[in-house]
């Protein structure tokens, strides 16, 4: 038996059931606070409490470790998200068990081996996972997603036994973000931009080119650190790793912590006036230029097309 962290009814969770698929039947899955609608399990497990209206990482990882002390599972598995790394390193810690972030393959045994993504995308890992408890996230759009099914599992609730230090750290306001505009990390489409935009105001034109496409706008580190942009448009390690079908890379150098966030797309587009920038080295097609005469360029083409 298998244990999935739900953390949201979306397509990581579904990768992370193919993931779990793979190793052992059946499946549960454990949602905290909300029994989320999510097929391919045997049972829906969802904790309960006032404890659990918000976000509290170490609340979550206690109720994991008493439901896994009732089912012994053979694996406790979540999507690689900041959430699901975070949750299983607090699991790791409380059952004081080896924890493998970021897989992308494992196989099935006494001892699991498996590959883990390191150092921002740059190597793979090969590492034998021991302990009677395996704990592994799935790397984000490193297996195909698992089909929705259309039966909702049967849900059984619980309410675990957490003590003061279990809410030390919690989710106390949520400020929504912009209304509009398509997910970053469902785009189709995503074009960002880096430090070569010049400035806040840049980003004009990156945002016309991104609508004129449907899709959503993205940025490097460096923009966020500068507070041109907010975190949630950042793209790469620390920021959202994205799977779409185009990337369109704007002024950006391809910096390895950056890849690691779109290694994912289907087709790298870069625009870069350096010839020997790295992410030429990972692009499908390069423009060699100035972002401020290409991607107007671009859009000019676009809205020609569409005869706007």
């Amino acid at each position: 038996m298998v244990v999935v962290y739900v953390e949201e009814a979306g397509e990581l969770t579904q990768q992370a059931l193919a993931f779990a698929r793979f190793l052992a039947e059946p499946l549960h899955g454990f949602a905290a606070g909300e029994a989320l609608e999510v097929g391919g399990v045997e049972t829906l497990h969802v904790a309960e409490g006032e404890a659990f209206a918000s976000y509290a990482p170490a609340a979550i990882a206690a109720a994991l470790a008493e439901l896994a002390e009732r089912l012994s599972p053979s694996a406790v598995i979540a999507a690689g998200t900041q959430r699901g790394n975070e949750v299983l390193a607090h699991l790791s810690a409380r059952l004081d068990l080896p924890f493998a972030a970021n897989c992308v393959a494992a196989t099935p045994g006494d001892l699991f081996a498996v590959t883990r993504v390191r150092w921002g995308g740059s190597l793979l890992e090969d590492a034998r996972l021991d302990g009677g408890l395996k704990l592994l996230t799935v790397q984000p759009h490193s297996v195909a997603p698992e089909e929705a099914s259309a039966t909702t599992a049967p849900v059984e609730r619980f309410t675990p036994e957490l003590d003061d230090a279990d809410l030390l750290v919690r989710v106390v306001e949520r400020v929504p973000a912009a209304a509009g505009g398509v997910s970053l990390a469902e785009a189709k489409v995503v074009v960002s931009a880096g430090r070569g935009v010049g400035s806040p105001e840049g980003f004009a034109i990156v945002e016309e080119l991104a609508g004129l496409l449907g899709g959503a706008v993205g940025c490097s580190r460096a923009v966020t650190m500068a507070g041109w942009r907010p975190h949630t448009d950042q793209v790469g390690q620390t920021g959202t790793k994205i799977a779409p079908d185009v990337y369109i890379a704007c002024g950006i150098s391809g910096a390895t912590q950056h890849m690691a966030g779109c290694k994912g797309a289907k087709t790298i587009i870069a625009v870069n006036t350096d010839p020997e920038a790295p992410i030429l080295a990972s692009a499908d097609y390069a423009v060699i230029g100035d972002l401020h005469e290409v991607v107007p360029a671009i859009s000019a083409e676009l809205r020609k097309a569409k005869g706007a």
